[in-house]
């Protein structure tokens, strides 16, 4: 096999999701003694502005950083011109980059990559497979955004399936993920169901011996947390409801630690509504993860229910690795609640029902047992299904020849 080519707009030393994961997989293949060149931007996810060098190596990956104009996730016209000058950049060095027998790896940001690296993939004779973090234009759709209705979005779909039915494979990270390409006609062989991963040094650090606990003057209070981007495809209706709940109650705390648009516009919403009960930290860097995922006592996991099989929120495997319980905001058929109902890792499906919710923290803040043990299912889980080298062993069979042998 030739090299592998991958495109995507975050990439090392970025700290975005899809940075990390794509570092993780290129390096571990690299090690292996795979030809490996990143294709990404100049740009962080949370400083657009970043001007990282265009040319640059690391853990045996090649990087080549591509410019592209920088106004930030801000406004919907900046973002489409970021994404619009990166498409073209790409477009441009993938042509001029790839060779017959290389294979593209396209991942989903910005979106619709798939159907660029489609085009380059049939020009230069190279495989292609798709690693699909989300599904555009689907998203889109549903979150009603401008100009991605009606007739323009059954072309960008049709242009979307297109690439996914000529790809030697499509990575997706979940059963309903699967199930709605089906859906689509995309062939159920190019389709394989590989989880995302959280970091392996993460470990279950204790309440007692935890010094963010400390730091952020949290004492000994019921912890309720969330960690991670807060996009739009995440109900923040429902964590203000939830959090206005349980308003009153000195002994739980809310934090948020991350960013997006989304964490902005809920640092607001609590703020008219004077919340008292929470507080907002930045990303922390990876080896504090430990520490920052094991502070809460609960996690939330939210997602809007027409988002299920769309997105899969990653967050749920840090959690899991930091041996912490669940409580998923969403479908209650959802692949979030399956994984935690299959190793009692959480709480029991409460869909979108945040009354219930919030009395069943009312009820069970102070049942340490109980507490534990969901933490205990939570650690298994990561421990024998959903950890970095079950799923980047699984990456090794979708790059093996028995895939790469595919007709396209």
């Amino acid at each position: 096999m030739g090299r592998i080519v991958a495109v995507n707009r975050y990439y090392w030393p970025d700290h975005s999701a899809t940075s990390q994961l794509l570092t993780d997989l290129l390096e571990h293949l690299a090690a292996g003694g795979q030809d490996t060149l990143a294709i990404t931007s100049r740009q962080r996810y949370d400083q657009p502005d970043a001007a990282l060098a265009a040319s640059d190596s690391h853990g045996g990956v090649a990087i080549r950083r591509l410019w592209s104009t920088r106004f930030g996730r801000t406004s919907m016209a900046g973002r489409a011109a970021d994404y619009l000058s990166f498409y073209a950049s790409a477009l441009f060095t993938l042509l001029f980059t790839v060779r017959r027998g290389d294979t593209i790896l396209a991942l989903t940001d910005p979106p619709l990559l798939s159907v660029l690296a489609g085009a380059v993939a049939a020009v230069k004779r190279a495989r292609l497979i798709n690693w699909c973090q989300d599904l555009f234009p689907e998203i889109a759709e549903r979150l009603d955004v401008p100009m991605v209705r009606g007739a323009v979005a059954r072309a960008l779909l049709s242009a979307r399936n297109a690439s996914f039915r000529a790809a030697h494979a499509n990575v997706v990270l979940c059963d309903n993920m699967a199930n709605h390409l089906l859906t689509q006609r995309v062939p159920a062989e190019r389709t394989i169901i590989v989880h995302n991963w959280a970091d392996s040094d993460i470990r279950p650090v204790s309440r007692e011996t935890n010094p963010l606990r400390l730091e952020w003057e949290l004492g000994d209070r019921f912890v309720i947390g969330y960690s991670g981007n807060l996009g739009r495809a995440h109900d923040h209706d429902a964590l203000l409801d939830l959090m206005s709940r349980l308003r009153g109650h000195d002994d739980i705390a809310f934090l948020f630690i991350g960013g997006g648009a989304g964490l902005d516009r809920l640092k607001v919403m609590a703020a008219e509504v004077r919340l008292s009960n929470v507080q907002f930290r930045a990303y922390q860097p990876r080896e504090r993860l430990s520490e920052s995922l094991s502070v809460p006592d609960v996690h939330l996991v939210s997602l809007r229910e027409e988002m299920e099989g769309l997105i899969m929120p990653s967050k749920i495997y840090g959690i899991l690795a930091a041996g912490r319980p669940t409580l998923f905001l969403g479908s209650a058929g959802g692949s979030i609640q399956r994984i935690v109902d299959s190793f009692g890792a959480g709480v029991p499906a409460m869909g979108t029902d945040t009354a219930s919710a919030a009395a069943w923290i009312v009820a069970n803040k102070g049942d340490r047992a109980l507490l534990a043990k969901m933490g205990g299912g939570a650690r298994r889980a990561y421990e024998t299904e959903f950890n970095r080298a079950i799923s980047l062993g699984q990456f090794e069979r979708v790059f093996s020849p028995s895939v790469m042998s595919l007709p396209a």
